[in-house]
């Protein structure tokens, strides 16, 4: 029976399930932003907007008013909730850059620009460890808070065919920590989610699969140009 003072999850084990052992891992779903891949930097995603809309954009001074621009109530505010369509991503982003002179004029080019195939790579030791998984028989998934179609990005890498199921908070119409993100992923790779782990960067969110029943592997929350330390994946399968 459940002890007195547990929390409530949205995942609920049975009695005999809480007594077997925890199941080996065959499913590993994964975040994307800061996790698998990365944006490019911004001083090259600035200088593809100059080009495409043939205006000079001076880099230094427009990260400054990126910045000063996103600190204001309404450009924040506008942001909350970005993520969960493909319209709200584009509005929110279009407020911002309509803040920032460089910009201002050229916002669909600069969001266009942002979600270009090439505009997000993934991390170098990303394509091995997804190969590797592959290779071991474990299915993998990817759920992320992203309002667009990311697909695309996974196509441009070459490593599109090694992911089983893409869960979008753009696509499913929730964020993460709700327990959805994680079950309907779990759903679609044919897996329990007690024998599916998570891993991503962000403990509020990314942690919030272990409602879900999912277990969590949580990386240093940092921005990353070298290997990702995604080989500790691995270790943890055995």
């Amino acid at each position: 029976m459940r002890a007195l003072f547990d929390l409530t999850a949205a995942y609920e084990p049975t009695d005999a399930q809480r007594r077997d052992p925890v199941p080996p891992v065959e499913a590993v779903l994964f975040d994307f932003s800061n996790t698998l891949f990365h944006m490019i930097d911004t001083p090259a995603w600035l200088r593809s907007v100059g080009l495409a809309a043939t205006r000079e954009i001076p880099c230094a001074a427009t990260l400054d008013d990126l910045a000063t621009a996103a600190a204001r109530p309404g450009v924040a505010a506008a942001q909350r909730g970005r993520d969960l369509s493909d319209d709200a991503h584009r509005a929110a982003m279009r407020m911002w850059f309509a803040q920032v002179g460089a910009l201002r004029g050229i916002e669909d080019t600069a969001i266009d620009l942002l979600r270009a195939p090439e505009a997000w790579v993934p991390y170098p030791d990303s394509a091995e460890v997804l190969q590797a998984l592959a290779d071991r028989g474990v299915r993998v998934g990817v759920v992320s808070d992203i309002g667009w179609d990311i697909r695309v990005h996974a196509r441009a890498a070459g490593v599109e065919h090694l992911v089983g199921t893409w869960v979008l908070s753009c696509e499913l119409g929730v964020e993460k920590p709700e327990p959805a993100m994680f079950t309907t992923a779990c759903t679609a790779l044919g897996v329990d989610p007690r024998a599916t782990l998570m891993v991503g960067d962000n403990p509020a969110r990314d942690g919030g699969a272990v409602a879900a029943g999912c277990r969590a592997f949580l990386l240093p929350s940092e921005f990353r140009l070298g290997e990702r330390g995604l080989g500790a994946v691995l270790s943890l399968l055995g």
